[in-house]
């Protein structure tokens, strides 16, 4: 994707951002400002994070997506395979924990 539009690439520019706010902003601001600086820079470490992402997405049972295979949960669709079911949901909540906090599941 990145040799398509060039450099810098969005994950650089989101890293840019993040930094600049973390930095210049924080070291230069007081109470809701900087707290607000802050937030906005650890999300935006989140989204570079999932734009850098090459890991595999967790196997859905052959669902499309998440709702979907929340629906089929809900709907009963997927009644004894509950060993199948809490491996898929932890993968997710893994994978989700990787990209948001790394570090957690360690």
């Amino acid at each position: 994707m990145s040799e398509l539009f060039g450099r810098p690439t969005a994950a650089e520019l989101v890293a840019a951002v993040a930094e600049f706010l973390d930095g210049e902003v924080r070291s230069t601001t007081t109470g809701a400002v900087n707290f607000h600086a802050l937030v906005a820079a650890n999300a935006l470490r989140i989204v570079e994070r999932e734009l850098l992402d090459g890991r595999d997405r967790p196997d859905l049972l052959g669902y499309a997506d998440e709702s979907a295979l929340a629906t089929a949960i809900r709907a009963g669709d997927l009644d004894g395979r509950d060993t199948e079911v809490m491996r898929c949901l932890r993968d997710l909540v893994r994978h989700r924990l990787a990209v948001a906090h790394p570090g957690y599941d360690a």
